[in-house]
């Protein structure tokens, strides 16, 4: 497993949405290094470099879990690879 990861939750602003994301995390041990979160005219957009060397599941389950955690929330997340945190590091 990469050791860090981007995830990125973009979509219609609500109450909860950086709690309940930073929840299921938390659940797995992952460790959030960075994060930056706007709202541009109610739309809600967040970018989070995160930790997964103690992540207690696969990248693809918690890939799919927070997908469907956005989904429920009615906001898309989406969990990026190493090499996107390499890229963006380097910037």
């Amino acid at each position: 497993m990469p050791k860090h990861a981007v995830i990125t939750v973009v979509g219609k602003d609500r109450v909860g949405i950086v709690a309940k994301v930073s929840s299921v995390l938390a659940e797995h041990k992952v460790n959030i290094i960075d994060i930056s979160q706007t709202v541009l005219r109610g739309m809600f957009a967040m970018i989070m470099v995160v930790d997964l060397s103690s992540c207690d599941i696969s990248i693809g389950e918690l890939r799919k879990l927070l997908a469907e955690t956005g989904k429920e929330m009615g906001v898309d997340v989406a969990l990026h690879s190493a090499e996107l945190v390499e890229s963006v590091e380097r910037i």
